[in-house]
């Protein structure tokens, strides 16, 4: 049985939600629903352990869904008769990636697709304008950019590549500058520094998290700023979970103001990379 039990079986419980099975929507949406969403209930169940033999139908069924959503040229058609946006592939990409298709060849065929579309300053874009038309919006979209880092993690490109290190410099610069970037504003201020998990959104723990893994990050002092402030939110060792998605306010590993085992395995896999 695996250890998070309880919370494996309260996001099958919502297997059915959106009116299709395996979290999805009768018109085959992969994104509607968050967190029970097909997209990221799967990424979940990995996240808390589940095992494949006793979660195998469910999982196997979420990740044939994403395949089938797979394009030729790489990217990710999540919603049916919908543009398809590079946030999108990222966010898929990261999921087979948890799901362990990282050696896959279509998801190959994926990075190589979002290594073509990098955007200028490092990171990557939607074009999509939803705040209007300025100069922020010229920039890159901190979270997708973080996301699709934790995706090429799982790559041989990783610490390889020197246009991963761009992204890096340029999620660091945005440390610094915290300004709203991008067509869909993501910055850096109260919110951001309040820890959340799971890593599902643009985050002081899962900057941190992912970041250390970079050896571009690791010695950075921005990189290092950041990983201080996380620390202070430890206490007596310990990861405290300040802001959960609300959602996901039964699951054991993410109750608000309370230490949770598992992100602080997460943290101390942070300080564990740092010292290698």
């Amino acid at each position: 049985m695996a250890r998070y039990e309880d919370d494996i079986q309260i996001i099958l419980s919502h297997r059915k939600d959106n009116g299709a099975d395996f979290w999805a929507t009768p018109e085959g949406n992969l994104l509607k629903g968050g967190p029970f969403s097909t997209l990221e209930a799967s990424y979940l169940l990995m996240e808390l352990g589940a095992d494949l033999k006793h979660e195998e139908e469910a999982l196997a069924g979420a990740s044939s869904l994403i395949w089938n959503a797979w394009r030729e040229d790489g990217r990710f058609q999540l919603v049916p008769k919908s543009t398809i946006f590079p946030c999108q592939t990222i966010y898929a990409a990261r999921t087979l990636c948890a799901l362990g298709y990282s050696a896959d060849a279509r998801l190959q065929r994926t990075f190589a697709h979002l290594l073509e579309i990098q955007h200028g300053d490092g990171g990557w874009r939607c074009k999509k304008f939803f705040f209007g038309h300025g100069p922020e919006t010229e920039f890159s979209n901190p979270g997708p950019t973080l996301t699709a880092l934790d995706a090429f993690r799982f790559t041989g490109l990783y610490n390889q590549d020197a246009r991963l290190d761009q992204a890096v410099q340029f999620l660091l610069n945005h440390w610094e500058t915290r300004v709203p970037l991008g067509p869909c504003h993501y910055g850096i201020g109260t919110l951001f520094q309040q820890t959340t998990f799971p890593f599902s959104t643009y985050n002081l723990f899962y900057y941190v998290y992912v970041l250390s893994f970079y050896n571009a990050a690791k010695r950075d002092r921005r990189f290092l700023e950041a990983l201080d402030v996380l620390q202070k939110k430890c206490i007596g060792g310990q990861m405290i979970v300040e802001r959960p998605h609300l959602k996901l306010r039964a699951l054991s590993i993410c109750q608000k103001g309370e230490p949770s085992v598992l992100a602080t395995e997460r943290y101390l896999e942070i300080q564990k990379r740092l010292s290698e």
